[in-house]
């Protein structure tokens, strides 16, 4: 049980280490999430310049392209919007 634990506290230290922040991360940053290229995070970029994302509906609405089944994808790879990962709720 104790290894459980252990294993467990492990995965979620390493989930922390490796999420990128949509509203504080830069250009670099954006380009190595898996999902993201060059043109969704100059749309990301953009869209930011007029006020941090407040969650995953602010987000999906205001970059072009950034729908349900990309957000999923997004939040697996590490993407959070002012530091959450898509809810349980939209998935």
């Amino acid at each position: 049980m104790r290894q459980l634990w252990i294993f467990l506290l492990g995965l979620v230290c390493t989930v922390q280490v490796w999420a990128v922040d949509v509203n504080t991360a830069t250009e670099a940053q954006l380009d190595n999430v898996k999902g993201l290229g060059p043109s969704s995070t100059a749309r990301i970029l953009q869209a930011r310049e007029a006020g941090p994302f407040k969650d995953w509906k602010d987000f999906m609405a205001r970059v072009k392209g950034i729908k349900l089944g990309t957000a999923r994808k997004l939040s697996s790879a590490g993407l959070t919007v002012d530091s959450a990962p898509l809810p349980d709720a939209a998935q």
